[in-house]
């Protein structure tokens, strides 16, 4: 599986971006998501998860209500909407599949990583 993330970009404190991470292959939807972010001098953090068969999200509390997951299994897509950024939201974004049939929502539970987008908002 390949994935190429994008939609990334400079944005003011409450507005909004919407990434995608289109996937390459043949089984996308077999596959679990998840969009991670890592801020600078930080350790990369979960953001949210999709299980793509289903549509089953999960979100962690600091994006809960901002930020919502969709997917697009005839286009091997991946969306995140993000609205309400805060500064405090200002990372790269990489979105990576799992084939864990759970909830999956640490680094080394996913085998598969796109190159990251970068994310800026401004205060």
């Amino acid at each position: 599986v390949q994935l190429q993330a994008s939609g990334g970009g400079l944005v003011q404190a409450g507005g909004s971006l919407r990434l995608s991470c289109a996937a390459s292959g043949r089984t996308f939807s077999s596959y679990a998501m998840g969009w991670f972010r890592q801020a600078p001098g930080k350790e990369r953090e979960f953001v949210v998860f999709i299980r793509l068969s289903n549509g089953y999200t999960y979100y962690a509390d600091s994006v809960k209500g901002r930020f919502t997951i969709s997917r697009d299994n005839d286009k091997n897509t991946v969306y995140l909407q993000m609205n309400s950024l805060k500064a405090e939201d200002t990372a790269i974004y990489y979105c990576a599949a799992t084939s864990n049939p759970y909830l999956s929502i640490t680094t080394d539970e996913y085998q598969y990583w796109g190159q990251g987008t970068l994310v800026t908002v401004s205060s």
